[in-house]
C-alpha cells in the first residue's frame, strides 16, 4: 500500500467538489445529514449527489449514477452506500477525477473475518485507483478553512489551528463540542474509522507540515504497528506538539476497543513509555487532553520550569501551589527585586510570597501593572492568574437585583465588568509582550461562560482554565514538550 501524498489529503481536506454518494430525502439517513451539514456550514466547492431515483435533494439534484456527473469537477466522494455498492461505486469516482474517499458504511474490519476481507478488498482498489481512504466505519471529516464539515454529525466548530484524528467518531464530536464551548478553534478533523488505508499517525503527520494547524490532536485505541506509528509519531513532534488520549487501558477497555474499531489495544505501559521518548504529550482524559492542545495552540511555549501564581484570594493559591509542586513545575521563590519592586505597588499586608496574594489591595490598575512585574522579570517563566470574574459576578448580583440600575447601580455594574474584561486583555498583551505562557483559571470559566471576564479571555483567543489544578496539568505538558524540544536541539 502506497503512503498518501500532500496532494492526497488536499482532495480530502480542501476538495474543490464534493460528492455525496447515497444522498437521501429521509431526515434521519445519513445520506441526508451529510449532504444538510455540507450546504449548512458554507462550503463554497461544488456539491453533487447521488441516489438510486434521481431526486433532488435540499436542492441538490441528484444523479442515479457517478457517471453522470461531470468530469474533473469533484475530489472528494463522503460514501454513504452500503459496503456491497462501494467497489464498483469507487471505480466511477476515479473515473470521474475523485481522488479522495470518506467511507462511512460500516461491515468491514469491524465486522469479523468476512468484513475484514471486504476491508483488505476495498484497500487494494482504492490503492490502485489513487484514491486516499479514510474509514470505513468513520463519522466524517471536518475542515474549518475550507467551510467543510461532511460528517453525520454536529457540530461545526468554530475556526481555529487544532488538528483531529480520532479512531472513535464520539471523539472527535467531544472535541469539537469543547472547541464549541471555549472557542479555541479547530483546523481539520477527521473520524479515520478502522483506519485500514490511511491511520491516525499518517493524518498527524499531514498536520504537522499543515500551515492552518499548530497543534495535532488525537484519540487512539490500538496500535497494530506500534513501532511504525510512534516513528512517524517522533518525526511529526519534533515540527508540531501532538498530544494523544488513549482508550483500552484497562483490560475492560481492551475488549471494548476490540468490539468498538477492531483494534487490538497495546500495552499500556510500552504506549506510555513511547510516548515520552517520541515527544508526544499523553493526556489521562479527554478534557485534559482538549485542554493541553488548546493550550499548545493559543500560548507560547514556556522557556522553563518556574512559575509564579498570582491571585486575589489566599485559598486559591494554597491549591495552586500544591499542584505545582506535585508537577514538574517549579513555584519559584520571588527575586528581591521582584519583591522590591510589587512592594511598590501593593500595601504591606500582601504576602510577599509566591503565591503573589494581592489581598484584596487592588485598584484600577494593580493587577494588569503587577502582572506585567511578574512576567518580566528574567528569572519567571509562566504566570498562573486566579481570580478573574469576582467583580463581574458580584455585578450580576447587581444586574439582577431588585433595586437596578438605580442607586448608582448601573454605573458600578458597568465599571466591574469592564475592569474584568480589562485584566483578562491584559493578560494576553503581556503574554504577547514577554513571549511567556499567562494561564487564567476561573470555575466562572464554565458556571458562568458569559461573565465579562472568562468571555473576553474567549475573545482574546486563549483558554480560560475551568480550575486552577487544570490549569497546572496544561501548563506542565507544555513544559514537558518544550523541554524535549530542548534536549533535541
Amino acid at each position: 500500500m502506497s503512503r498518501p501524498t500532500g496532494e492526497a489529503f488536499r482532495a480530502l481536506f480542501d476538495p474543490k467538489g464534493v460528492i455525496v454518494a447515497g444522498a437521501s430525502t429521509h431526515p434521519g439517513k445519513f445520506g441526508f445529514v451529510s449532504l444538510h451539514n455540507i450546504l449548512a456550514s458554507g462550503y463554497q466547492g461544488r456539491v453533487f449527489a447521488t441516489n438510486r431515483e434521481g431526486s433532488s435533494v435540499l436542492g441538490v439534484q441528484s444523479v442515479a449514477s457517478v457517471e453522470e456527473l461531470p468530469d474533473g469537477a469533484a475530489d472528494l466522494v463522503f460514501v454513504c452506500t452500503p459496503a456491497a455498492a462501494n467497489l464498483d461505486l469507487l471505480r466511477a469516482c476515479a473515473a470521474k477525477g475523485v481522488r479522495a474517499a470518506f467511507v462511512t458504511s460500516a461491515g468491514y474490519g469491524e465486522a469479523g473475518p468476512d468484513g475484514r476481507a471486504a476491508q483488505d478488498e476495498l484497500v487494494a482498489l482504492c490503492d490502485e485507483l489513487g484514491i486516499l481512504l479514510a474509514g470505513p466505519n468513520g463519522q466524517g471529516v471536518v475542515s474549518t478553512p475550507s467551510k467543510l464539515c461532511a460528517q453525520i454529525v454536529a457540530p461545526f466548530p468554530p475556526a481555529g489551528h487544532i488538528g483531529v484524528a480520532s479512531q472513535s467518531g464520539n471523539f472527535v464530536s467531544s472535541f469539537l463540542n469543547y472547541a464549541v464551548q471555549t472557542g479555541i478553534g479547530i483546523s481539520r478533523a477527521v473520524s479515520a474509522g478502522n483506519a485500514a488505508a490511511v491511520g491516525i499517525a499518517d493524518f498527524l503527520d499531514f498536520y504537522a507540515d499543515d500551515p492552518e494547524t499548530s497543534v495535532g490532536l488525537a484519540y487512539v485505541e490500538g496500535l497494530e504497528h506500534g513501532r511504525a506509528f510512534f516513528e512517524q509519531a517522533r518525526l511529526a513532534a519534533a515540527r508540531k506538539p501532538l498530544v494523544l488520549v488513549k482508550g483500552g487501558a484497562t483490560s475492560g477497555g481492551q475488549r471494548a476497543a476490540a468490539s468498538h474499531t477492531g483494534s487490538l489495544a497495546t500495552d499500556d505501559r510500552v504506549f506510555d513509555g513511547a510516548c515520552r521518548q517520541a515527544g508526544v504529550t499523553r493526556a489521562a482524559t479527554v478534557e485534559e487532553a482538549f485542554e493541553a492542545a488548546a493550550t499548545f495552540a493559543t500560548q507560547p511555549l514556556p522557556k522553563g520550569p518556574r512559575v509564579v501564581v498570582m491571585t486575589t484570594a489566599g485559598g486559591w493559591g494554597v491549591v495552586t501551589a500544591d499542584a505545582i509542586t506535585r508537577s514538574e513545575l517549579e513555584l519559584t521563590t520571588l527575586p528581591d527585586d521582584l519583591l522590591a519592586a510589587i512592594d511598590e505597588k501593593l500595601p504591606p499586608r500582601w504576602s510577599r510570597n509566591n503565591p503573589v496574594d494581592l489581598a484584596g489591595s487592588e485598584t484600577r490598575d494593580t493587577i494588569p501593572e503587577v502582572l506585567a512585574l511578574i512576567a518580566s522579570h528574567p528569572d519567571v517563566d509562566a504566570v498562573i492568574q486566579l481570580g478573574l470574574g469576582i467583580q463581574a459576578n458580584q455585578a450580576r448580583m447587581l444586574r439582577e437585583g431588585p433595586f437596578y440600575p438605580d442607586h448608582g447601580l448601573d454605573r458600578i455594574v458597568a465599571y466591574h465588568e469592564r475592569q474584568d474584561a480589562r485584566f483578562a486583555q491584559a493578560a494576553a498583551d503581556v503574554s504577547d509582550a514577554t513571549g511567556k505562557p499567562i494561564l487564567l483559571a476561573t470555575e466562572l470559566a464554565v458556571a458562568d461562560p458569559s461573565n465579562a471576564g472568562p468571555a473576553a479571555v474567549r475573545a482574546s483567543g486563549r483558554l480560560c482554565y475551568a480550575s486552577a489544578n487544570r490549569a497546572v496539568t496544561a501548563l506542565e505538558h507544555a513544559w514537558r514538550y518544550a523541554r524535549h524540544r530542548q534536549r533535541r536541539e
